[in-house]
């Protein structure tokens, strides 16, 4: 599902116009990408937690180069889902579709 898909999705059952759905959905992800940049986690009870991920300083190698690089410690953004999230799709997918297929 794409963006445009959920947006439409939700229109539809919402009754709410797509331009509005979409104002709020670009308007959440904008929260959650400047809270997350801010260094503060969000945490949606029945969904999941978007969490900052410290790695730790390590050493690389330049294939090209074939030289050994350090890599410093960095944060990335991750997402946990929620354990009822993750019940919930056990339950209700039983095997997933062929990638081949949808592109």
């Amino acid at each position: 599902m794409r963006k445009a898909d959920l947006v439409a999705s939700i229109s539809e059952k919402t009754g709410v116009p797509k331009v509005d759905v979409l104002v709020t959905l670009e308007m959440l992800f904008k929260e959650v990408k400047g809270s997350l940049s801010e260094g503060e986690n969000v945490y949606i009870r029945g969904f999941g937690s978007f969490v900052i991920k410290k790695r730790a300083k390590k050493i690389g190698r330049h294939i090209k180069k074939n030289v050994a690089i350090e890599i410093p410690e960095h944060f990335i953004p991750a997402f946990k889902p929620a354990k009822i999230f993750v019940e919930q799709v056990k339950e209700n997918v039983n095997e997933l579709p062929n990638e081949e297929s949808t592109n």
